[in-house]
């Protein structure tokens, strides 16, 4: 159960990111029951093995959040991380002697998605070729869609993941027209999380 701090932190960082998602993360879920419990999408980075693939990590933020740091998973197929696997990285439960409680949600999120494009080996990495990071960038979109509850975590998407692509080809930010931002505050709202 979250204390008072961590729900209050996570609530204010979770209407800023759906506000303003960092590059490549349009999309953000949080369990309805538990706001200790996040859920991100994000987009393979270009010029990388995982360009046109699309990722979901979890993160498990503590109960003393923001005063010790979240735990963090993937949970599709990359050739970069093991699925179900904490991942140990400098922002992760592994390290929290390097924790700064002034990171943000998004400070988390484009250090993974930056850690992802590296080829450091770490707890939770595994090793594989680009070829077999690139088909599983290929698989990555069908692999969400039949696997760990993405169309409940993100029914916006239910007709694929075209539609928000395309607004990053066009530079544009979500909340702009076509895009979903204002059900994704609506959903926010609903949380109570005011």
């Amino acid at each position: 159960m979250a204390k008072k701090t961590s729900k209050v932190r996570l609530q204010k960082e979770l209407k800023a990111f759906v506000a303003d998602p960092p590059p490549y993360i349009p999309r953000v879920h949080v369990n309805e029951r538990n706001i200790l419990e996040w859920h991100l999408l994000m987009e393979g980075c270009p010029d990388t093995p995982y360009e046109g693939g699309w990722y979901v990590a979890k993160l498990k933020f503590p109960a003393e959040y923001p005063f010790k740091p979240p735990s963090i998973f993937m949970c599709t197929p990359s050739g970069r991380f093991a699925t179900g696997t904490r991942l140990c990285l400098s922002m992760s439960d592994f390290h929290p002697e390097s924790w700064n409680p002034g990171w943000s949600v998004a400070t988390v999120a484009k250090g993974l998605l930056s850690f992802m494009c590296e080829e450091a080996v770490t707890t939770g990495a595994v090793v594989t070729t680009r070829a077999e990071k690139e088909k599983l960038a290929k698989d990555s979109v069908a692999w969400n869609m039949k696997h760990g509850g993405f169309l409940k975590m993100f029914p916006e998407l239910d007709g694929g993941l075209d539609a928000i692509a395309e607004v990053g080809k066009k530079g544009g930010r979500e909340g702009e027209e076509g895009s979903d931002a204002g059900g994704l505050a609506a959903k926010v709202d609903s949380l109570g999380l005011d």
